[in-house]
């Protein structure tokens, strides 16, 4: 999906509206600091800082950038000094987290013409601690010059990364770095279900070249033509083809829109600062600056697509996702500190031994395709079977058992850790014995 230049001057658009909100500003006397913890980058935060500063006169907005994980840290563990306002990010999830712990306060926005709903998922939490002011879909992003070079086909699916071709060629973040990677994790795991997932997950991981500890970190690779493709939040690519770079993206069918959130942190310093921030954020003003260039997210206003430049993605449209899917955030609340693990461990800890076994099994295929033969293709389906198996079922991962384990502050305890330990070793045998069984199999196939 490619999007042209935006034909309207936004920044003058905002410029201008900034101006007419400026004596409503006055009148609900808000000013001084509003202090606002996000993982979203300046590229992103900078033009609402203007024109929210514009229509505040006397108010400053303080961003303190940490990613998703860091920062839900960090409210947890100043939450008897609390300076901060706000917490802003994409994962819906980590809201959840913080609303169950009691570290978020009730408010309910002014705006007007926001639906309830963008199809099956609500835009708003029914209580008020969390409020949606963008949309986000989760996918792929590739270099299509790189492509090129490289002779990769165009993905469609998360299971096509797993093919032989992308062996080496694809990027990612860390999901217990990055919460917007754990949700596209998140939400495979519940897409296609527990085991489904995990093989689609592991399947893909195995042909990674190289996992990032920051978001930025994945766009920023494909955009340059470092890794040819990239897992990633939408807006990652629409924002990189604002600027010029040669990347397409494709929402595979197992994704999810959800809101990207704000919410207002309890015991904030300037409760009124971050009372008027959010409700600028859903301001008509507001919603047109997710249409920047350098932006590129998803409005919860269905009105601003009018404003949208051609080929913009509609999550009001019903074409993005699966119609039926509705993303459980019950369910991610539960086992997120465990499925962050579980990717660690079987995944980051043991990934040079997941690329030897993937790799081994692509070339047996390669040959495969050329000449066929029965005892090779069931010596690889073992193979897969054994980087496929997992150390704990759902029930488990959800578990007090487990789940309980992972608390989330302070470092890992002691059953943590055992764990952790058990997790990393139970892949590194299971890969081991996968490369062993290709072996096998490329000398059944000649």
């Amino acid at each position: 999906m490619r999007l042209t230049q935006p034909v309207l001057g936004r920044r003058a658009l905002a410029a201008a509206a900034a101006a007419s909100l400026a004596g409503a500003a006055r009148a609900q006397g808000v000013s001084g600091k509003v202090t606002v913890v996000t993982s979203f980058s300046n590229d992103v935060t900078a033009p609402f800082k203007r024109a929210f500063e514009a229509a505040h006169p006397g108010t400053t907005l303080e961003v303190q950038s940490r990613n998703t994980t860091a920062g839900v840290r960090f409210v947890q563990e100043t939450r008897s000094n609390n300076a901060v306002d706000l917490f802003w990010a994409s994962a819906p999830d980590a809201f959840e987290v913080l609303k169950k712990a009691g570290l978020l306060e009730a408010y309910r926005p002014r705006a007007q013409g926001i639906p309830d709903t963008i199809g099956p998922y609500a835009i708003n939490d029914p209580e008020g601690f969390v409020t949606g002011f963008a949309a986000s879909g989760y996918g792929i992003m590739w270099n299509e010059r790189y492509a090129r070079a490289n002779r990769l086909p165009e993905p469609k699916e998360w299971a096509d990364l797993a093919k032989p071709a992308y062996h080496d060629h694809i990027i990612i973040t860390a999901p217990s770095r990055s919460g917007t990677t754990h949700l596209t994790v998140e939400t495979i795991l519940q897409g296609e279900g527990w085991e489904k997932g995990w093989t689609t997950i592991k399947g893909f991981s195995g042909n990674l070249r190289q996992i990032t500890e920051r978001s930025f970190g994945v766009p920023d690779a494909v955009n340059s033509g470092q890794v040819g493709v990239g897992v990633v939040i939408d807006f990652f690519a629409f924002s990189a083809q604002g600027a010029g770079f040669p990347v397409k993206f494709v929402y595979p069918s197992v994704t999810t829109v959800v809101p990207a959130n704000i919410a207002v942190v309890k015991n904030a310093p300037n409760t009124a600062g971050a009372r008027a921030f959010i409700d600028f954020l859903l301001s008509v003003p507001g919603q047109e600056i997710l249409l920047e260039p350098t932006i590129r997210r998803l409005p919860v206003n269905p009105a601003v697509y009018a404003k949208a430049p051609p080929g913009y993605p509609n999550p009001f449209n019903g074409t993005i996702g699966l119609p039926n899917f509705r993303f459980d955030l019950g369910v991610s609340e539960r086992r997120y500190a465990v499925v962050d693990a579980l990717y660690d461990q079987l995944v980051g800890t043991n990934l040079e031994g997941l690329k030897r076994a993937t790799k081994a099994i692509g070339d047996v295929e390669t040959r495969l395709a050329r000449r066929d033969n029965a005892q090779a293709r069931a010596l690889l389906e073992e193979a897969r079977a054994l980087i496929a198996a997992m150390p704990v079922t759902a029930e488990e991962a959800a578990s007090d058992a487990v789940a309980g384990s992972f608390s989330g502050r302070g470092g890992p305890g002691p059953r943590q850790a055992e764990l952790e330990q058990r997790w990393a070793g139970f892949a590194r045998d299971k890969y081991t014995a996968a490369a062993a069984k290709a072996a096998d199999a490329a000398k059944a196939a000649g």
